[in-house]
Formats: structure tokens, C-alpha cells, sequence
């Protein structure tokens, strides 16, 4: 029969709190990161519309600031996907730590 002594419980609850606390800071910290990743996309589907205004402009347009528009509107999606890919990197490692933390708040 296992039996924990007075102190490895004391030191299994205190521990047991320290994982509770860290996993309701995740939690905190998905919503957010998720909150972030919605306003990307909204952010990306609008610009999706523009870009492609922006494409027929330069065709009938054919002038270097017509390009430069759909130039730099090109930059600005590409920034905005790599802030995009951040943010769904930045939540898959926040859930992977949630689940590391469950692991061992049940043994």
C-alpha cells in the first residue's frame, strides 16, 4: 500500500495548485491569442478584396504608382500572414503546454 508522508502531500497539493495556476494563465492566454488571430483574419479577408481591385487597377491603369499601390498592399498581406502564422504557432505551443501540464496535475 503506497501512503504519501505529511510532506510529499503538502508538496503535491502546493504543486498541484502551482500547474492549476499555469494552466488558467494558458487558458487566459489562448482566448487572447485567439481574439489576435480573428482580427488577422478579418484583417486578411479584407485586404484579399483590395489586393485583387488593386490587380485590375494596375492592369487597366498600367502606371508605376498603380503598381506600386498593388506592390506595397502585397507587402502588407504577407506581413499580416506571418503575424497570422505566429499567432497559430504561439496557440498550438500554449495547448501543447496545457496538455503537458494536465499530464502531470493527474499523476
Amino acid at each position: 500500500m503506497d501512503t504519501n508522508t505529511l510532506s510529499e502531500m503538502g508538496s503535491n497539493s502546493f504543486g498541484n495548485r502551482l500547474i492549476e495556476r499555469k494552466l488558467q494563465r494558458g487558458v487566459l492566454s489562448v482566448a487572447r491569442l485567439k481574439d489576435e488571430l480573428q482580427v488577422v483574419q478579418d484583417q486578411l479577408d479584407a485586404m484579399s478584396d483590395e489586393i485583387h481591385d488593386l490587380e485590375i487597377r494596375s492592369l487597366v491603369a498600367e502606371t508605376p504608382l498603380a503598381l506600386h499601390e498593388l506592390s506595397d498592399a502585397r507587402r502588407h498581406v504577407h506581413a499580416m500572414q506571418k503575424q497570422k502564422n505566429f499567432l497559430l504557432n504561439a496557440i498550438a505551443e500554449t495547448l501543447t503546454r496545457q496538455d503537458e501540464l494536465l499530464d502531470r496535475l493527474g499523476r
